[in-house]
């Protein structure tokens, strides 16, 4: 229901997914996967329902369950190469730069299912400076909805996964985090029907701020919906 008064969540640290969540790069994802549909005589518009929130190989092998694992990866190396140097349209989601400024001395982590050259670039592209602590596909080794992106984004920080909280904007991400015993922030429209425990428009909708105590305090709008 949507909330009438500001929900509120209390963290010791955030782990923030990257597309969708804190940079907009739909557009780029649309066209890297629409020429990559069409090439493996797939319907464009079913594999767009797929493709957020998973790393690349682990998105074909959804769409193409029979073909050999190498396949997709050697698949994926060449869409990482396309995505990268393609950032016409990268812009940030609304909110983010003053998200992130507000985490500035706070516990948070980047936990993306892009490899490190690609977060680089797309983080950049939206202007949106770069967390110091990060898990990207090269530190994982299964993709969301598996959990172990976010799991090792909490040790990295020093802190037991109930103590932190997800942000994110897909399927598979909103089913990791919440394997991986952690409350989600759903940001923007994909969100919304996964069932985040709270979920935001944008990033405009709720404010950071440090506690008295050393956590991390998430106030929502009161258009913000729980």
């Amino acid at each position: 229901m949507t909330a009438t008064t500001p929900a509120s969540l209390t963290a010791r640290a955030l782990l923030l997914d990257m597309d969708g969540t804190l940079v907009n790069s739909d557009a780029v994802v649309e066209r890297c996967w629409r020429r990559w549909a069409e090439r493996h005589g797939l319907d464009p518009v079913e594999a767009l329902k797929v493709v957020h929130g998973r790393q690349g190989y682990a998105t074909m092998a959804v769409l193409l369950p029979d073909r050999p694992m190498e396949e997709n990866h050697a698949d994926n190396r060449v869409m990482l190469a396309e995505e990268t140097a393609d950032l016409d349209g990268v812009v940030p989601v609304p909110g983010a730069p003053a998200f992130l400024a507000s985490l500035a001395r706070l516990p948070h982590a980047l936990v993306t299912s892009a490899d490190e050259a690609l977060a680089q670039a797309r983080m950049g592209a939206a202007g949106l400076p770069m967390p110091e602590s990060r898990v990207t596909a090269e530190g994982v080794s299964a993709s969301k909805p598996d959990p172990e992106g976010f799991l090792k984004g909490a040790a990295e920080l020093g802190y037991a996964p109930g103590d932190c909280v997800v942000f994110e904007d897909s399927e598979a991400g909103i089913q990791a985090g919440r394997a991986a015993g952690m409350r989600v922030v759903g940001v923007g429209p994909r969100a919304a029907a996964f069932g985040p425990d709270v979920h935001v428009r944008d990033l405009t909708e709720l404010r950071v701020e440090p506690g008295p105590d050393g956590t991390v305090i998430l106030t929502f709008a009161a258009s913000a919906a729980t």
